[in-house]
Parts: structure tokens; sequence; C-alpha cells
């Protein structure tokens, strides 16, 4: 397929994916349109620690990118369009975000799952230590350790509907990063270092890619909320 080959595969891959959110965003029983003054600034923060990460990575041959399907235009070594996932891919799961809260309505998370979080924070350090070689797995394992660690010192009230909207989002996300690690394409668009990882792949898809996600997306979550409070709290002020 033509289209599976274009230069511009990337960018026609992340315009795809945001035009169903963007276009929902102005239905007046979400009104996500209403709350983007809470959301980018939360992208910005998260762009702000995982960009410099990506830059890093790249040099360091943790992953890289096919020329062949990106635009050509690039900034710090990453292409344009790993600039745009950056941005497209959290707009699109904290639409599912709200989605979820409206439909699903979650409570607030018990101490059972709490305690769940804790126990999986401590073994993803555990085996961050043990795989202290692979790069890719040890910094986003041991990430992910602490960010359930201080989940459940701090007892967010978004934890339980985050935790709905990453299960819903994982179907977009195997789809997407599908197409970018050559699951349904000959092609990768993205190519990972084996050496920095588990080699354990979910369709052609790093396992370490889920905790990579996690990462992302709970930081802008968490920033997300924090924003909402305060344009709430000057509301009813």
């Amino acid at each position: 397929m033509d289209f599976l080959e274009h230069k511009f595969f990337y960018f026609l891959l992340l315009a795809l994916s945001l035009s169903f959110p963007l276009l929902r965003s102005f239905e007046e029983k979400l009104s996500y349109y209403k709350k983007w003054r809470a959301l980018f600034p939360a992208i910005l923060t998260m762009m702000a620690i995982h960009i410099p990460i990506d830059i890093l990575f790249t040099r360091l041959g943790i992953w890289s990118f096919n020329n062949d399907f990106v635009s050509g235009v690039y900034l710090f070594n990453l292409p344009l369009e790993e600039w745009l996932f950056f941005v497209i891919i959290p707009f699109c799961c904290v639409f599912i975000y709200e989605s979820t809260n409206y439909f699903f309505k979650p409570q607030i998370a018990s101490q059972k799952n709490l305690k769940t979080s804790l126990l999986i924070g401590v073994i993803l350090i555990v085996l961050a230590l043990v795989f202290f070689e692979k790069t890719y797995t040890t910094t986003y394992f041991s990430f992910s350790g602490i960010i359930l660690i201080l989940i459940f010192l701090c007892k967010p009230n978004w934890w339980k509907k985050f935790q709905i909207m990453f299960v819903f989002s994982l179907i977009p996300f195997l789809i997407v990063n599908g197409f970018l690690t050559g699951s349904f394409t000959d092609q990768p668009i993205v190519s990972y270092n084996d050496e920095q990882n588990l080699g354990i792949r979910l369709l052609n898809i790093p396992f370490e890619d889920i905790f990579y996600c996690f990462n992302i997306l709970v930081l802008v979550v968490a920033v997300y909320e924090y924003q909402l409070s305060k344009m709430f709290s000057i509301k009813n002020n």
C-alpha cells in the first residue's frame, strides 16, 4: 500500500490519531476543549522531562528513526513527528480519560488497589536493578516503580480513573506503536536496539514501551488534575 510506504507516514498516522478526539472535543457532554488550559501545561511539563531522554536515547542508539518514513525535519536530532507524538498522543489519551470518567464515573482507589500498586512498584525497582545494564529497561522500570510508590504514599483521587483510562488507551497504543515498530508494515519507523531492552515483544513492540507510555501519561494526568483543581478553585472564588 502506497500509504504505508509514504515519506510522511508517521505524520499521517499522528494526524489520523488526532482526528477523532479533536472533532469530539467540542461536544457539550464532555466539553474537553474547555479543559485545554489545564491540559497543555501538563503536556509541556511532561515534554520537559521526556524529550531530553528521547534525544539522549536516540544519540545512544537505544532507538533510531527510519528516514524513509519521516518528513526530514529534525530538531535536536529528533524528527518533527516525534515532537508531535509527545503532544498528540497525550491529547488523545486525556480525551479517553475524560470519556471514561464521564461514562464510568470511577470511585477513589481502594486500599487494596493502592497496596497492589506499591507491590508492583517495588517489583519494578528490583527488576530495574537486576537488568541495570539494559538502559531502556532499567530507566523506565525504575521510573515506573518510583511513581507507583509515590502513588501509594500520596493516594491521589485520580488514580483509579487513570487506571481505567490506561487500560483503554492500550488499544490505540498497540495499534499506533504496531505501525511505528513495523508490526503491520514491511519496515519499522522506529527501530530498537535489543541489547538495551529485554527483547520481549508484543506484536513487534518492546515490552518496555508499555512503561514508557505509562510514565508519559501518568505525569500528564497528575499535572492536568492539579491544573484543573486550580482552575475550579479560581472559578469558585
